[in-house]
């Protein structure tokens, strides 16, 4: 028996990214938004709508990036998404959040979050709120590379929005090999 939702956006997983730019007096800024993904191998697609003081950011500057949030970090990621950068002027230092400028884009990197795309605005339809972005660089903290120089996902420890009951989920153990284990069954 199944027990249907509706038409509604509920999916798993939808990653929690933070979304981070300089307003016009260089002030970083930064917002939750988890209907996102990757749309092509060097693009970033989100959707947004147009009164986020983010949104508004990045047209002017035609940059920004994308960190993912993660569990050591939860509360300040969730209060980006809670507070409009539009009313609340230092929501990125009341987060507990410290900017370092991107070598790539102008925009802030999130010295807590340790995993980022650095993104070129490629386009934003006002109308579908569809905005995309060009990655030029994904920028790792070596806090959470392994002694091979991988990534972590331990260490990162990434979040998910559980959309069905409001909820933060930690990206769990690995329990298989990409483009590998469904070879048994050729």
């Amino acid at each position: 028996m199944r027990k249907n939702f509706g038409a509604r956006p509920l999916s798993y997983p939808q990653p929690v990214f933070i979304i981070a730019t300089y307003g016009e007096d260089g002030t970083p800024d930064a917002m939750n938004a988890a209907w996102g993904g990757i749309s092509e191998s060097n693009e970033i697609s989100l959707c947004l709508s147009a009164g986020h003081k983010t949104v508004k950011n990045i047209l002017k500057r035609g940059a920004f990036t994308v960190s993912m949030a993660d569990a050591g970090h939860v509360v300040g990621c969730d209060y980006v998404g809670l507070v409009s950068g539009n009313s609340v002027t230092d929501k990125f230092a009341k987060a507990g959040f410290h900017a370092v400028k991107s070598g790539f884009v102008d925009a802030p990197l999130i010295e807590e979050l340790s995993v980022a795309m650095e993104c070129r605005l490629k386009d934003y339809n006002p109308e579908t709120c569809i905005l995309r972005g060009e990655i030029v660089n994904v920028s790792v903290d070596e806090r959470v590379l392994d002694s091979n120089g991988k990534v972590d996902a331990s260490k990162v420890a990434p979040i998910v929005f559980d959309p069905f009951n409001n909820d933060y989920l930690k990206v769990g153990e690995k329990v298989g090999n990409a483009f590998s284990d469904g070879k048994q069954l050729k």
